[in-house]
């Protein structure tokens, strides 16, 4: 990997758009060989809910479903936010492939170890 990449999402089934385009960029960073987490808060943690974003299609967009699948499968992950996880009342044993609930100095771990640009959705 050539260095780190975070993209910080706090938009799911309220504003699609916004998911979509959070994972077209973490598609676009992990095929350019990037360690790349997506970090799921507030609203965005619903997303890590299997079944949650099979339904959604931005026009124009490859579906949200098939954007996480793929960057789950090039090595993406998703940390999710732990406090955001447990408000929601959330089913850890439903997590999509690549996502983990983990508390704050997780992320921080990630974003300073090295240089971590980030782009926030």
């Amino acid at each position: 990997m050539s260095g780190k990449f975070l993209v910080n999402l706090t938009s799911g089934l309220d504003n699609t758009d916004k998911a979509t385009v959070a994972f077209v960029v973490a598609n676009a960073a992990v095929a350019s060989d990037k360690e790349v987490i997506v970090f799921l808060s507030t609203e965005a943690v619903r997303l890590s809910q299997q079944g949650v974003a099979d339904a959604v299609h931005e026009e124009g967009f490859a579906p949200l479903k098939e954007l996480m699948d793929n960057f789950a499968a090039n090595g993406g992950r998703m940390f999710v936010c732990s406090p955001c996880f447990k408000k929601r009342a959330l089913d850890e044993n439903k997590l999509v492939a690549g996502a983990a609930v983990v508390g704050g100095a997780k992320l921080v771990e990630f974003m300073t170890t090295s240089e971590c640009p980030s782009v926030s959705y």
